[in-house]
């Protein structure tokens, strides 16, 4: 019998994809800061990476995308490196879901919670109570009191009190199309609504946008790149997610949203403006 063994087909090499990344960048004589700065993958993902610890990245496309930018930089076949992450990505998702879930790790939950069962229905009751008083006339007539004969003159006045009441109480218009534009190669996004459902997932291209779906039901957004994300509303600029490197996840990122957000920190940074020009003055 041989002692020599051999690599049993679809069995995942003995040395993981992380274990060859950090070989090659020893073999180079580089470290991981100056991997990171070549890179621009931050520090703690390419440890994990190394590690072989897959899971603490926010979704399957990190790990892959990241660790085909990590082999490039260290002379390895970016392919054959994608395709042995995806194969130990999908081997630790096999063992965390032996049942067969049909959505990704990390996915927002589907199934609203209790409280939110319940207020959506006591907002059909009231939706259902108020469509009852206001139509009660209509499905039973002279069920109510006789009407009053006014004056045509106190009529008039009270229709054109009533315009205007309704004119004053009419919001602006806001709003207009959410445009996201990537400021980085190999920026993560995805978007989804109200209800878990994805809208988009990918990895962008630095210059390409994706534009919100107007009808989409409360969309919003989970990336591990904020600052790499400039936004527009109706061709308004408004702040980004967020400056930090950090992960932002469950995110509202429709017009209304995304303006309230703009007017909040326009609010937050008066007081500042003020301080400082009366601390000017006092000086």
């Amino acid at each position: 019998m041989s002692d020599e063994t051999s690599e049993t087909p679809g069995e995942l090499p003995l040395e993981g994809a992380g274990q060859r990344l950090r070989r090659a960048r020893e073999e180079a004589g580089l470290t991981v800061e100056q991997v990171a700065a070549e890179t621009r993958i931050p520090q703690r993902h390419l440890e994990v990476i190394e590690a072989g610890d897959f899971a603490a990245l926010p979704a399957r496309t990190y790990a892959i995308g990241f660790s085909r930018t990590y082999a490039k930089a260290v002379g390895l076949d970016e392919g054959e490196i994608a395709r042995q992450v995806r194969e130990e990505t999908g081997a630790v998702q096999e063992r965390e879901q032996p049942h067969g879930a049909s959505f990704e790790p990390g996915d927002p939950a589907r199934v609203p919670s209790r409280g939110l069962a319940w207020l959506s229905a006591l907002a059909v009751v009231l939706l259902v109570a108020g469509g009852f008083a206001y139509f009660k006339d209509y499905f039973f007539p002279g069920a109510g009191p006789g009407p009053i004969t006014a004056p045509e003159a106190e009529v008039a006045a009270a229709g054109e009190g009533a315009a205007d009441a309704r004119a004053d109480a009419a919001p602006p218009p806001a709003g207009g199309p959410v445009v996201f534009t990537a400021l980085e190669d190999n920026t993560w996004v995805k978007f989804y609504d109200a209800n878990g459902e994805q809208l988009m997932q990918k990895q962008m291209a630095r210059g390409e946008t994706y534009t919100v779906p107007a009808d989409a039901d409360g969309p919003l957004v989970w990336t591990g790149r904020p600052y790499a994300l400039a936004i527009t509303v109706g061709g308004r600029s408004v702040p980004k997610l967020s400056e930090e490197d950090e992960i932002v996840r469950d995110v509202p990122v429709s017009a209304e949203a995304l303006l309230a957000r703009a007017d909040a920190g326009a609010a937050d940074e008066a007081p500042s403006a003020g301080q400082a020009e009366a601390g000017a003055g006092g000086a």
